[in-house]
């Protein structure tokens, strides 16, 4: 079972480096992750996401596939490239996998303009090798699935008393 964390920090480039070592230990086969994003609260009051997948690129090239494939068939292979790229990069936009973006939305606009939130849905997250990489890379824990124990043992290891 995946569990979400939500941890704030005082700038994008913080939550971006941390973001960036959980994806390192994924691929050490550390930590998995579904989804990581993070939330930008701009000084302006807009929130901002950063997502890892970027749905309407891979709609788009999956929409160009099928469309020159499909225009293949009726000998117009380059309106069906434009149509199925447009439309699968429409459909990618429209699609929302892992962590809700309005959820995503809605607890950013409460960080201060200029902070970020990284927002984490994984399992194995508390494990003694990944609390150790993440030790005092600061931050403060908003909020959690985790177990009270769990939660507890990440708040001693990024430094958030």
């Amino acid at each position: 079972m995946a569990d979400l964390v939500v941890i704030a920090y005082d700038s994008e480039q913080k939550a971006e480096e941390v973001r960036t070592e959980l994806l390192k230990m994924a691929g050490e086969y550390l930590v998995d992750i579904e989804d990581a994003a993070i939330a930008i609260h701009k000084q302006d009051g807009k929130v901002k996401l950063r997502q890892v997948h970027n749905l309407a690129a891979a709609g788009a090239i999956g929409g160009s596939f099928w469309g020159v494939l499909i225009g293949l068939l009726v000998l117009q292979p380059l309106l069906g490239l434009v149509i199925g790229a447009g439309a699968g990069a429409a459909a990618g936009a429209l699609s929302d996998v892992g962590i809700s973006d309005s959820f995503m939305k809605e607890l950013g606009s409460k960080l201060t303009p200029g902070t970020s939130a990284l927002f984490v849905l994984s399992s194995k997250l508390t494990s003694d090798r990944v609390l150790e990489k993440l030790k005092g890379s600061g931050g403060h824990v908003m909020q959690t699935s985790l177990s009270h124990e769990d939660e507890d043992r990440l708040r001693t290891a990024i430094g958030d008393s």
